[in-house]
């Protein structure tokens, strides 16, 4: 069964040298389709080019928190437009980070809405961002599913119980990262346990967070298979119906994404 690596940065220095071998060496393991998502919409040609390159690699476009202050004046309407290429599939990541607070707090808030009006207007998929910032950020998505419908994904789950359930009842998806694997993180397998089979979707967040038995070192796509092993266990079910479940719904997610190119290497 394939796997899809629902997010990873495959423009980031770590992978200068030897792009096209990790990328070789996630095919390799299983992985079919690599999502590498923008964190600049400045840098954005450089991480559309790479997803050019690679028949099995799509991109987003959009401005991480940390660099909300970098550009915090992008009108939806210049994401709306990059996003017309047929190999853009979502928008973000975006949202909220008060961990680091790398930009004040109110202009993420606003660049995280900007974002939110490109998905509701382009009818992508929002890569969500969020950490140490669970009430601001199920308040900012309540308030703007008001204004019209948008789908999303919390990206490398690492927030509460409240939040994944907010999450889900505004009809999200979750995405869970190597930190699933930690030894220390019993309530994101918590919240594993209890998310919706049809919301569930696996990452690497690479070159970060590799799962154990690599943690520590510098991750890569190939290593989501560790990742998908874990959920398979924490929920209780074969790995091969968690490949498949999470590979169903990463293309029903991005429905932009040609997801027949890759059915027989699915089946």
């Amino acid at each position: 069964m394939m796997l899809v690596d629902s997010h990873c940065h495959l423009d980031f220095p770590d992978f200068a040298d030897e792009l096209d071998t990790v990328v070789a060496r996630a095919a390799g393991e299983g992985v079919g389709v690599l999502l590498t998502i923008s964190t600049r919409i400045k840098t954005f040609g450089q991480i559309l080019a790479i997803a050019e390159r690679f028949d099995n690699v799509f991109c987003t476009v959009g401005t991480h928190p940390h660099n909300a202050a970098e550009e915090p004046d992008t009108a939806p309407e210049e994401i709306i437009r990059l996003s017309q290429h047929p190999k853009v599939i979502g928008i973000g990541e975006a949202g909220l980070d008060y961990h680091y607070d790398r930009s004040p707090r109110d202009i993420q808030a606003q660049v995280f809405r900007t974002h939110i009006a490109a998905a509701r207007e382009t009818g992508l998929p929002l890569v969500i961002h969020t950490r140490d910032a669970d009430a601001d950020t199920a308040a900012i998505l309540e308030d703007e599913m008001g204004k019209g419908a948008f789908s999303a994904i919390l990206h490398c789950f690492s927030a509460g119980r409240a939040l994944a359930e907010t999450g889900f009842g505004l009809g999200f998806h979750i995405s869970f990262s190597g930190i699933l694997t930690f030894k220390n993180a019993d309530e994101i397998r918590e919240v594993a346990q209890i998310a919706p089979a049809e919301r569930i979707l696996v990452e690497t967040d690479a070159p970060y967070l590799a799962p154990v038995p690599y943690r520590g070192k510098r991750n890569e796509p190939a290593y989501v298979k560790h990742t998908a092993k874990v959920l398979a266990e924490t929920r209780r079910v074969p790995e091969d119906e968690i490949a498949r479940q999470t590979t169903d719904n990463f293309f029903r997610l991005f429905q932009k994404i040609p997801a027949q190119q890759f059915a027989a290497a699915a089946s």
